[in-house]
C-alpha cells in the first residue's frame, strides 16, 4: 500500500508547491513592498511586509482549531478541502487594487491561505504517521520536501521575474497558480491512509483529543515535561530565526535598493532551491537520532546563517547576504523535516495529530511576535541612529545562539546512552550485522 500511496502523494506535492509559493512570506512580501510604494505611509507598508512575512508562521496559531475539528474524521478529504480553501484565499490576491484596500486584500488573501494551510500541516502529519514506518519516515519525507522546495523555487522566481517586468504581472500569475492548487487537491483526495478505521476509532475513544480549546493545549505541556522543555526552547530558537525575515526585505528595498527579482532570490528563492542539497542528510541523520539530539547538531546550521546575515546588514557587503541566504537553505533543509515529524519522539499515534497542534500553535505565537518585534526594533534603531537598522540582527542572532545552546544541554537528558530508546513509537529498524 505505501508504494501507490506514496505515488499519488508525490504527485500532488509537484502541483501544490506552485500553488503555496505565491503566499510565500518572502514573495508575497517583496511583491507588497514593490507594489504598494507610494499608495501607504512608509510605517504601514513595513509593518505589512512584517506580517505577510511571519504570516507562514503565525497563522498556526490556529492549528488547535484543525486538530480538534479533524478529530474523528476522515483526514484526507479535510486535507484535500484545505488544500482547496488555500487556493481560494490566494486567488484573492490577483484583484488586490494599488490602494490602501488593496494592500488589505494582500494581506488577508495571504494570512487567509498560511491559515487553511496550517490544517494541512497537522493533518499531513497524522497521515505519514499511519502510511509510513519510523524508520523511514524521515527520507520519504524529505523527498516530499524536495519536490516542494523545487517548486516553490520556480513560483518564486516566477513571481519575482514577472514582477521585474511588469508590477501587474501577478493579477495573471495567481489565479494560474490557483487553479494547480485545485487540481492537487484532487490528486490528493484519492490517497489513502493505512489504518484509517482503527485510528478513527481510538481517537473517538480520546474525548481529551476532541477539545479545540487553547487551554488543552496547555494540558497537553502539562502533561509531558520532556515535549514541553522541547517547545520552550524551540520558542526562544525560533524566535530568533523568525526575527529575520521582515528587517532583510526592508534592507534590501530602503538601503541597497536592489529589484524585486534579485530580493526575492536573497530572501526566499535561493533558500528553498538549495534545501533539497540538505534535505539527504539531514534525513538519514533524522532516521537514526531523536529529534533533540538532531536539534543540538542542526541548530548551528541556522546561527551560520544568521550570523552571516548579520555581517553583510552592517557591512554593506552584499554578496554575504548571497552566503547567508546558502545557509538558510542548508539549515531549511532539516528545519523542515524535524517541524514537520519532530514530535512523533513524543506523541502516542492517537494523539500525533494534538501534539502537532501545539507544536504549530506555539510556532504561530512566536510568528506573530517575532516580525513585529523585529521590524519595530529596526524602525527604532533606525530613527534613533540614522543608518543602525542593520544592527537588528545581532538580536536574532543572540536569540539563536541561546536557543542552541540549549539544545545542546538538553540532549544530555536523553536517557540510555544512545536516543533509540526515546522514539514514541518504537526505535528504528537498523541493518543486520555483516557476516
Amino acid at each position: 500500500m505505501l508504494r501507490p500511496n506514496y505515488a499519488r502523494e508525490l504527485a500532488a506535492w509537484c502541483v501544490l508547491p506552485l500553488m503555496l509559493g505565491t503566499v510565500e512570506g518572502g514573495v508575497v512580501g517583496v511583491l507588497a513592498k514593490t507594489y504598494f510604494v507610494g499608495s501607504v505611509t512608509p510605517a504601514t507598508l513595513n509593518m505589512t511586509v512584517a506580517i505577510l512575512i511571519g504570516a507562514p508562521a503565525f497563522a498556526n496559531i490556529v492549528s488547535f482549531l484543525w486538530a480538534g475539528l479533524s478529530h474523528g474524521r476522515d483526514k484526507i478529504r479535510m486535507l484535500a478541502a484545505l488544500q482547496a480553501a488555500t487556493a481560494t484565499c490566494g486567488l484573492l490576491i490577483a484583484f488586490a487594487p494599488r490602494a490602501p484596500m488593496g494592500l488589505l486584500m494582500v494581506t488577508v488573501g495571504a494570512v487567509g491561505a498560511r491559515m487553511c494551510w496550517s490544517g494541512v500541516v497537522v493533518l499531513r502529519s497524522t497521515v505519514w504517521r499511519a502510511n509510513y514506518p519510523r524508520h523511514t519516515r524521515a527520507r520519504l519525507a524529505g523527498k516530499l520536501a524536495t519536490v516542494q522546495a523545487l517548486a516553490m523555487t520556480v513560483a518564486g522566481i516566477g513571481v519575482g521575474l514577472a514582477m521585474r517586468i511588469d508590477d501587474n504581472a501577478f493579477r495573471v500569475l495567481y489565479p494560474v497558480a490557483a487553479l494547480l492548487g485545485y487540481f492537487g487537491a484532487w490528486i490528493y483526495r484519492g490517497l489513502r491512509m493505512r489504518g484509517r478505521r482503527a485510528i478513527l476509532r481510538a481517537e473517538k475513544n480520546d474525548d481529551q483529543g476532541a477539545r479545540i480549546n487553547p487551554v488543552h493545549l496547555r494540558q497537553v505541556l502539562l502533561a509531558d515535561p520532556r515535549f514541553r522543555r522541547y517547545m520552550t526552547c524551540m520558542f526562544v530558537f525560533g524566535s530568533g530565526n523568525l526575527m529575520v525575515g521582515a528587517p532583510l526585505v526592508i534592507m534590501l528595498k530602503d538601503q541597497f535598493q536592489l529589484d524585486p527579482f534579485t530580493s526575492v532570490l536573497i530572501v526566499a528563492s535561493v533558500s528553498t532551491l538549495l534545501m533539497p542539497m540538505s534535505i539527504p542528510i539531514w534525513s538519514r541523520l533524522l532516521d537514526r537520532v531523536h529529534v533533540i539530539r538532531f536539534r543540538a547538531i542542526h541548530s548551528w546550521t541556522f546561527v551560520a546563517s544568521t550570523g552571516t546575515f548579520f555581517a553583510g546588514a552592517v557591512t554593506g557587503q552584499i554578496w554575504l547576504l548571497w552566503i547567508g541566504a546558502v545557509f538558510k537553505g542548508l539549515a531549511y533543509g532539516g528545519g523542515v523535516l524535524a517541524w514537520n515529524l519532530g514530535h512523533h519522539d513524543f506523541a502516542p499515534a492517537e494523539r500525533a495529530s494534538q501534539y502537532m497542534g501545539v507544536h504549530v500553535t506555539l510556532t504561530g505565537i512566536r510568528g506573530l511576535l517575532a516580525p513585529i518585534i523585529g521590524v519595530c526594533l529596526y524602525e527604532i534603531l533606525e530613527w534613533t541612529h540614522p543608518g543602525a537598522g542593520p544592527w537588528t540582527f545581532a538580536a536574532c542572532l543572540g536569540l539563536t545562539v541561546i536557543g542552541a545552546v540549549w539544545f545542546l544541554l538538553m540532549q544530555r537528558s536523553l536517557s540510555g546512552p544512545g536516543c533509540d530508546s526515546e522514539f514514541k513509537d518504537g526505535p528504528p529498524v537498523q541493518p543486520p550485522a555483516a557476516a
